[in-house]
């Protein structure tokens, strides 16, 4: 073995631990790349036609090429799929002249002499061993990462390319892009930083490591870190709501109550909390004790303004908060920051209101119920109010109510009572009547009678709308019914529904469009009709619908 040989060999060893090491990959990847690089180039000068492979013994570095010929069987060759190749195949009867003990599957190896690599062939084999360990280094990055979504990491700033932040992670890049930094943040090239991983995914030029600055998940992750109870779980941070920059908001409950889950958070003059802040570049954060009682919790969200009365609407996800006239500004925020952001800590739509506004709007709810009274039930103003007064709403509240709780209103007695229900029920009978004409008349054909849900005043309003025919109703969803939101030129606009009047729940919605296109035959029943009637006697809410003059 020559000197020259060895020295060859030994560089090669050599080559493929620097590359391993340099790229953080197995050494095995990098020597099977050589091996492939080899076998390609030893492929351009003796045929790509042959079976020609490569090996590189790993602990002496030896090459070795080899041609190989593979016996095979005539009668289970496909011509079209499997055609014979008289470069690998040996048909097994010819083998079989000179190897009796010949099988289909067996190999014949012919040692090939080493090859000189030229210019072209060098070139190639560069290009096959860069692209294999690139590939291998992007694998390694991408299974490296993608198990540490929703970690705090720690990098220096690489580059700043159109906004976008160029983090070098040491093993790996990652990016923040502008929408994921913190605004009137000005990081600069070789300014270390911290950022959540929030997503990692592959992509034809490697894999993508996607950062954050901005994301509520970033500051509950850096509570973790300067508070250890957090860390620990002793406290949870339950909701986190920020408009990055400039103020924030996190709810926090302690699973131990000898410990002050705000408190703890805030750290001993503030020390916890201004750690968070600092590195959030100023931001305010407001720490909030959470609460399973949705109406305390969205209370202790709108601090630091006093909340007077909350009324909540589960199905809407929607709450009414009613605060003094001395605190709207500070329950609003500025610019609307304190409400949008106990919106979105609390997951709750919340609409503001001061007392004042909240004793109109009431004032002017009995004021339309007493006038709904006076003209179908024919008493007068006092006698109206106090039905209204006593909590009814409609007239078929009235009508359908057990005759003893009307009786056993002051001032009522079971001949009144008795009167009033007869008074109510001729009246709605005069108004389906009424209802059925308008809806003939706008010519709202009657297989929509027969979709459940559906009640006489929303026939009459699709027919205003258009919806006259069972396809024209089947063809919309639930989102037509009720209204929805959509973008336009950047704002967020309401396109209101053929039936939003009626304040239907997704549910419902959803129910009358899946009875509506079983009744044209789109589709078929399923086996338990998840049919919900938007009508339900007794039901004070649906049966408001009837009467859509109420408030």
């Amino acid at each position: 073995m020559s000197t020259g040989i060895s020295a060859n060999r030994l560089e090669i060893l050599q080559i493929a631990d620097a590359v391993a090491r340099e790229k953080s990959i197995e050494k095995e990847i990098v020597i099977q790349a050589m091996e492939h690089a080899l076998q390609k180039a030893a492929r351009s000068r003796y045929g790509a036609e042959h079976d020609i492979r490569a090996t590189i013994d790993p602990k002496t570095g030896e090459m070795e090429l080899k041609r190989v010929m593979t016996v095979v069987d005539e009668s289970v060759l496909d011509p079209e799929t499997r055609p014979f190749n008289p470069s690998t195949d040996i048909m097994l009867n010819v083998a079989q002249k000179t190897d009796p003990d010949a099988f289909v599957g067996k190999e014949y190896v012919e040692l090939l002499p080493p090859i000189e690599f030229g210019r072209v062939a060098a070139q190639t084999a560069k290009q096959v061993i860069n692209h294999e360990v690139r590939e291998a280094e992007r694998e390694r990055q991408y299974n490296e990462y993608k198990d540490r979504v929703g970690e705090i990491i720690n990098g220096v700033v690489k580059r700043v390319e159109f906004y976008n932040v160029i983090v070098d992670l040491g093993r790996a890049e990652g990016v923040i892009r502008k929408s994921e930094s913190i605004p009137r943040e000005n990081l600069r090239v070789g300014d270390r930083t911290r950022a959540y991983i929030y997503d990692v995914r592959r992509e034809t030029k490697g894999p993508q490591i996607f950062l954050s600055r901005a994301k509520p998940e970033f500051m509950a992750r850096l509570f973790a870190q300067e508070v250890p109870e957090v860390y620990e779980g002793v406290i949870e941070i339950k909701a986190a709501a920020r408009d990055p920059g400039s103020r924030a908001k996190i709810a926090v409950v302690s699973h131990d109550s000898s410990i002050d889950p705000v408190g703890a958070c805030v750290g001993m003059r503030g020390a916890r909390v201004q750690a968070v802040v600092g590195e959030l570049q100023g931001e305010k954060i407001d720490i909030i004790p959470w609460s399973p009682d949705p109406a305390t919790f969205i209370v202790n969200a709108l601090q630091p303004a006093e909340v007077s009365k909350v009324v909540l609407d589960p199905e809407e996800a929607r709450v009414e908060v009613v605060v003094a006239e001395s605190q709207l500004s500070l329950a609003i925020g500025r610019r609307g920051q304190n409400v949008r952001l106990a919106s979105q800590l609390t997951g709750w739509s919340i609409d503001i209101l001061t007392e004042a506004e909240e004793s109109e709007r009431r004032q002017k709810e009995f004021a339309a119920r007493t006038e709904l009274f006076i003209k179908a039930l024919e008493v007068d103003e006092m006698f109206a109010q106090l039905l209204a007064s006593e909590g009814f709403e409609t007239v078929e509240e009235i009508a359908y109510v057990d005759q003893m709780d009307l009786a056993s209103i002051e001032g009522l007695n079971d001949e009144i009572a008795d009167e009033l229900q007869a008074r109510a029920r001729e009246y709605l009978e005069k108004l389906a009547a009424e209802l059925e004409a308008k809806r003939i008349e706008l010519g709202v054909e009657d297989q929509l009678k027969d979709v459940p849900g559906l009640t006489p005043q929303m026939l009459v309003a699709l027919g205003e709308k258009g919806v006259k025919t069972l396809e024209d109703f089947a063809g919309l969803v639930g989102d037509d019914l009720r209204g929805y939101f959509e973008t336009k030129n950047g704002e967020r606009v309401r396109e209101p529904g053929v039936l939003e009047e009626f304040q239907l729940t997704q549910e419902q919605a959803d129910a009358m469009v899946l009875n509506a296109r079983i009744a044209a035959g789109w589709i078929d029943a399923p086996e338990e009709e998840p049919v919900e009637e938007a009508q339900t006697e007794g039901d004070a809410d649906d049966v408001a619908s009837v009467f859509p003059d109420r408030g």
